[in-house]
C-alpha cells in the first residue's frame, strides 16, 4: 500500500510499505479521508510531540477492511472514525478519568501510524460508528471531539458573552459549540475577510466579526477562547476577559514558546485561565452532534488534495492562503 512518511522534520515521502495486519483487538481501516491538522504540520516541521519516521494523520475516517482477533463491535464494510489518543485504562490518571494524560500514552498518527496511508489500524475501543455521515464530516470527530472538551473545560453559561480569537476551522468549530450551550452574543476575531465571513454564516445573528485585536473591547467577555495558538494573541486573552472570566488557550502554540501574562489583572479581575489537551471520552459527543446537524462542517473543507500533496497542503496552511479552510488528505480511492 502507499503510505506518507515523515522520515524527519520537513522530509516526507509517500512509499510503499506492506499494509498492515489487526493484531488482537485491533480494526484494519481502508481510509478514505484524512485531515491535516495544526499538529501535523507542528510534527513536519519538528515542532510538537512525535517520534520519527512516523506516518502522520489523526483526523481521518474509512470503511472497516478486516478484524483482529478478539474484535467483535464492528463488521467489515462499516463506516467509522478514529479517536487516536490511546490509554493503558491502568494508570493513577487513566483510572482518575484523565486518560489524556495516560502515562503510557500513545496516539495514532504521532506515535503510531496514522491515516496519510491507504489503510491504518487502531484498537477497537478507539474506533467509532458514522453511519451515513460522509467520509469528509467523518475526519472532523477528532478535532470537534478536542473541541468539545475545551469547551467543556471552559464552561460558558447561559447568556454569557464569548470572544473567540481566530476564525479557521477550529475556531468555526469552538463558535458553532459555544452556540450550542446558550451564549447570547459572540465575537471572533480575524484579520482573513472569508474566515470572517465563514464565521458570521456559521452563527447567524448571535456573531459579531473584527478584523483587527485592537478593536476588541476590555474587560468585555465571560469567556475568552484563543484558537490561534500564537503566543503574542494568547497573552492577551487575559485583557478581554471580564471580571470573574474565564480564559481558554485552546489553539497549539509552538514546543518551548512563552508567554508574559498580567498577573496583578489576573488577581484583580479573578479570572480562570485555563488549556485543553486532547479530548476525554468526547468522540461520542462529536459523532451524535454531527449526526444531529447542530455542528455542521461542510463549508469548512476547502481542498481534497492525494497523498502526494501533503507536503503542498502543509505550505497552503502554513501560507495562510485566501480561502485555505481544512485541507483532507485522499489516500484510496475518495469516495463520498
Amino acid at each position: 500500500m502507499k503510505a506518507l512518511v515523515i522520515e524527519k522534520p520537513g522530509q516526507a515521502h509517500v512509499v510503499e510499505v506492506p499494509r498492515p495486519e489487526p493484531k488482537p483487538g485491533e480494526v484494519l481501516i481502508r481510509v478514505e479521508r484524512s485531515g491535516i491538522c495544526g499538529t501535523d504540520v507542528h510534527i513536519f516541521r519538528g515542532e510538537y510531540l512525535g517520534s520519527y519516521p512516523v506516518t502522520p494523520g489523526h483526523e481521518f475516517s474509512g470503511v472497516v477492511e478486516a478484524l483482529g482477533p478478539g474484535a467483535r463491535r464492528f463488521a467489515v464494510g462499516d463506516r467509522v472514525a478514529v479517536e487516536p489518543n490511546i490509554s493503558c485504562d491502568a494508570c493513577p490518571t487513566c483510572l482518575s478519568n484523565r486518560q489524556n494524560f495516560c502515562e503510557g500514552w500513545k496516539a495514532v498518527g504521532v506515535t503510531l501510524p496514522g491515516g496519510m496511508a491507504e489503510y491504518t489500524c487502531a484498537p477497537e475501543k478507539a474506533v467509532f460508528a458514522i453511519g451515513d455521515l460522509p467520509f469528509s464530516a467523518g475526519a472532523f470527530v477528532e478535532p470537534l471531539s478536542c473541541v468539545l472538551h475545551g469547551v467543556q473545560r471552559v464552561a460558558p453559561q447561559l447568556a454569557d458573552r464569548v470572544l473567540v480569537v481566530g476564525a479557521g476551522p477550529i475556531g468555526v468549530l469552538l463558535l458553532q459549540a459555544v452556540l450550542a450551550t446558550g451564549a447570547s452574543a459572540i465575537t471572533v476575531v480575524d484579520k482573513n475577510a472569508s474566515r470572517l465571513a465563514l464565521a458570521s454564516a456559521a452563527g447567524g445573528r448571535t456573531v459579531t466579526t473584527l478584523a483587527s485585536l485592537d478593536e476588541v473591547p476590555r474587560d468585555a467577555f465571560e469567556v475568552v477562547i484563543d484558537a490561534t495558538g500564537v503566543p503574542a494573541v494568547m497573552q492577551r486573552c487575559v485583557e478581554w476577559a471580564a471580571p470573574g472570566g474565564r480564559a481558554l488557550l485552546f489553539g497549539v502554540p509552538p514546543s518551548g514558546a512563552r508567554l508574559s501574562l498580567d498577573a496583578f489583572a489576573i488577581f484583580r479581575k479573578g479570572l480562570s485561565v485555563l488549556s485543553s489537551y486532547t479530548s476525554v471520552r468526547n468522540s461520542l459527543q462529536a459523532v451524535r452532534l454531527l449526526q444531529s446537524g447542530r455542528i455542521d462542517v461542510r463549508p469548512l473543507v476547502s481542498h481534497e488534495l492525494p497523498l502526494e500533496r501533503f507536503v503542498e497542503g502543509v505550505e497552503l496552511i502554513e501560507r495562510g492562503a485566501p480561502g485555505v479552510l481544512k485541507i483532507l488528505i485522499t489516500p484510496g480511492v475518495g469516495r463520498a
